[in-house]
């Protein structure tokens, strides 16, 4: 059964909180121990919650929360769950409401002193580092930054520039020596000709140490890897629908488990023969070695299908 009909026949009939919660369950074939889990409650709280037992949950905020969160997990609509408790124990839990009491205190006259000696002696203090400040000054008011020299600095200024000889040295270009014709028809050979010959010997050095374009663009050829080959004793499943999944491997080792969401796919290997146990069978689609697994024929009356393969 699909949840879109299970939640329509869920409407339809006025079942209590627990058993809508109890009835999910079982249909996905999630084991208790395992929702508890997932939900990190104890499994007398989980127990008591299908029940329609409280005795474990006395805050009513505590009940709404852990019903809306088990709804959630067994993949429910949690208003459906939270209308079927409000039906039932509406008209016993009632929240208890506290009124906020107000005491008011007149005011402290110790702290209004306090208060106005706090604010003196700031006061006090800023006025002593003011006059502190003023002394160290010597008295006189603080220049200003924008204020322009006097009219004596100015003249001062002037006249020790005019004292001042302002230096007139320049650069020295120094001149290359003159030759004289005997001198130049026994120099050397000019730089430009020495510096042809050294280009075209170290070109020729590059070019007998180069190697062939067609060389280096010469590889070896790779040999190609060969596929890898089909694992055996695969198990490939295909959730078409919400479903609770276990499987066992021949060493009784748990080798996958979890309730799936529509729409995934996974691949289980291990040592046959494999012992599973899948809810809602009709949502699934089981593929051994590479052959379809007929699951709505293994499928019992709540649609779980609890069967041993590869024997």
């Amino acid at each position: 059964m699909s949840d879109t009909q299970l939640h329509d026949s869920v409407t339809a009939d006025t079942s209590s909180p627990g058993e809508l919660l109890l009835r999910q369950r079982e249909a996905l074939g999630v084991p208790l121990i395992d929702a508890a889990r997932a939900l990190n409650l104890r499994p007398a709280v989980v127990e008591g919650l299908e029940q329609d037992n409280y005795a474990e949950i006395p805050v009513t905020a505590y009940r709404r929360g852990y019903l809306r969160a088990y709804a959630r997990y067994l993949g429910m609509d949690d208003r459906l769950v939270l209308d079927a408790y409000q039906v039932q124990n509406g008209s016993i839990d009632t929240e208890r409401k506290v009124a906020p009491v107000s005491v008011s205190r007149p005011p402290s006259k110790v702290g209004a002193w306090l208060f106005k000696l706090v604010t003196l002696l700031v006061i006090v203090g800023l006025i002593a580092v003011t006059v502190m400040w003023w002394q160290s000054r010597g008295g006189s008011e603080p220049p200003s930054m924008g204020a322009s020299p006097s009219v004596e600095e100015e003249e001062a200024l002037n006249a020790t520039a005019e004292r001042e000889p302002t230096p007139t040295s320049e650069p020295a270009v120094a001149s290359a020596p003159q030759l004289t014709e005997e001198e130049a028809e026994t120099s050397p050979a000019p730089m430009a000709e020495v510096t042809d010959e050294a280009t075209q010997a170290a070109a020729m050095v590059v070019a007998g140490s180069s190697t062939p374009a067609s060389d280096a663009s010469e590889e070896e050829p790779t040999a190609e890897a060969a596929p890898p080959a089909a694992a055996p004793n695969t198990l490939e499943l295909t959730f078409n629908e919400q479903s609770w999944t276990e499987i066992f491997d021949a060493s009784n080792q748990r080798v996958f488990v979890g309730l799936q969401t529509p729409g995934t796919t996974a691949s289980v290997e291990g040592e046959p023969p494999f012992r599973l146990t899948i809810g809602n069978a009709t949502g699934v689609e089981l593929r051994y070695q590479g052959e379809a697994i007929d699951l709505p024929q293994r499928a019992g009356a709540n649609n779980v299908a609890r069967f041993t393969l590869g024997e």
